[in-house]
């Protein structure tokens, strides 16, 4: 997916501020749900962030276009992980692992159906 660096997303000196690659990256994520006329959450639940690595090698700095890619690492029972980086051009500027977890509306952990993971798999597997 690629993203324009709006003003919004620096700091004073144009660059962009390091949460802002975290909500790239959740753009991305929900965006590739968007693209299949999906909503990243279903009637039996949806995902929230357990465990996430992120790596800053570079600044993005406003009115960069930015691209986002999202790849699937690993998938359990009721949770998976992807791998995702931000590149400006040729240049990788951030990269995080990141793990999701499905729970219920209630907040239990909820392991995905056989459908689910299909689906996931071929979401973030393209």
């Amino acid at each position: 997916m690629k993203i324009r660096v709006y003003y919004e997303d620096t700091d004073l000196g144009g660059v962009v501020y390091y949460a802002n690659y975290l909500k790239f990256c959740e753009r991305a994520r929900s965006e590739l749900f968007f693209q299949r006329g999906l909503l990243p959450y279903n009637d039996d639940g949806h995902f929230f962030v357990k465990d996430l690595h992120a790596t800053y090698i570079q600044s993005a700095k406003f009115a960069d276009i930015l691209e986002i890619s999202t790849r699937l690492v690993q998938m359990k029972a009721a949770s998976f992980l992807l791998h995702q980086e931000v590149w400006k051009e040729e240049q990788k500027l951030f990269e995080m692992d990141i793990t999701l977890v499905h729970v219920d509306f209630e907040g239990k952990i909820k392991k995905l159906g056989k459908e689910e993971k299909a689906l996931i798999s071929e979401i973030f597997s393209s």
